[in-house]
């Protein structure tokens, strides 16, 4: 749910395509904001459509405004998080994160419903009533916890971000949102040395 990886999903995608033999993209979810029923503050419900915007101008992103007429807007994450590893489970973590930028961005759902994830766990063909036992699960409140602090640990500077484990070595990869070319050769020169 956070709009800048949603446009950086095309470089991402190219990234993950073209990486070296012998390194994989490994995609960790950082949280970004814990559970909450409480409705979004009025300075993020402003200022959010403008950073839509903003990525829309520099990288020809889609959005659909909608969303914020729409839908009751919180700032609560953490429940996308646990759908896509619940739909990981099942072995649709990638699908169920498409499915959840998707429905967020231009459907104008919104993920921070549980009714939405159920309906688009149904929609990308999981067994529904395990994806919803998952969703709950401790199991999967763990997981959430072990990533958010691999990513808080991690030398990471916002989201989305690159970081390569060499040898247990944690380095930030440069990230360039309108060219993989530019990361691809980073990774490159770090695998190398």
């Amino acid at each position: 749910m956070c709009s800048w990886c949603w446009g950086y999903r095309p470089v991402s995608d190219q990234i993950e395509q073209a990486l070296p033999v012998g390194v994989r993209m490994v995609k960790i979810l950082g949280g970004l904001a814990p559970d909450s029923d409480e409705p979004m503050q009025a300075n993020l419900i402003e200022g959010l459509p403008k950073a839509w915007q903003k990525i829309h101008d520099l990288l020809g992103t889609e959005f659909n405004f909608d969303f914020w007429t729409k839908c009751k807007p919180r700032r609560s994450t953490y429940p996308a998080c646990r759908a896509v590893l619940a739909a990981g489970r099942q072995d649709r973590y990638d699908e169920m994160t498409d499915a959840i930028q998707r429905a967020y961005y231009l459907r104008a759902m919104n993920p921070s419903d549980i009714d939405t994830l159920n309906t688009l766990a149904a929609e990308i063909g999981l067994d529904t009533a395990i994806f919803s036992e998952d969703l709950h699960s401790t199991e999967t409140e763990q997981e959430l916890q072990r990533q958010i602090q691999f990513s808080r640990a991690s030398p990471i500077d916002g989201y989305p971000s690159l970081v390569l484990d060499k040898n247990g070595v944690l380095t930030t990869v440069t990230r360039d949102y309108k060219n993989a070319r530019t990361t691809l050769a980073h990774i490159e020169k770090l695998v190398a040395g």
